[in-house]
């Protein structure tokens, strides 16, 4: 059973490397975390206290995601032998689009490389 030391590697650390199941499911779990907050600020009214809330709440989860899917993009890029800073392909308009399909589904490296000596593990 994984302890919480892995879901801290998985999610905020930038060693070691992730397949492309991984890579996907982890995205879609995130990107269904940050919507919860942002989907309960556009259920109450815009001047209320709890829109202030559900606003600053989608904020700091949007940011602690937005680490969390640096972090996996390094790990899959590292999957496939490339160093991490390649990560900020995701940054640049319209590229980043190109550079996110090719994390989803360009295979990676078989068996050891530089990063790890399996997928899905630290490296």
């Amino acid at each position: 059973m994984p302890d919480k030391t892995d879901f801290l590697w998985l999610f905020f650390r930038l060693s070691g490397r992730v397949n492309r199941a991984a890579y996907i499911l982890g995205f879609l779990f995130m990107l269904m975390v940050v919507s919860f907050p942002l989907y309960q600020f556009m259920r109450v009214p815009p001047e209320s206290g709890a829109a202030q809330v559900w606003s600053m709440l989608f904020g700091l989860t949007f940011l602690v995601f937005l680490w969390a899917h640096i972090a996996f993009s390094v790990k899959r890029l590292h999957d496939f032998d490339k160093p991490g800073l390649f990560a900020v392909a995701l940054f640049i308009p319209i590229v980043s689009i190109i550079a996110f399909v090719a994390l989803c589904f360009y295979p990676g490296t078989p068996g050891p490389n530089q990063f790890g000596a399996r997928t899905n593990a630290p490296g």
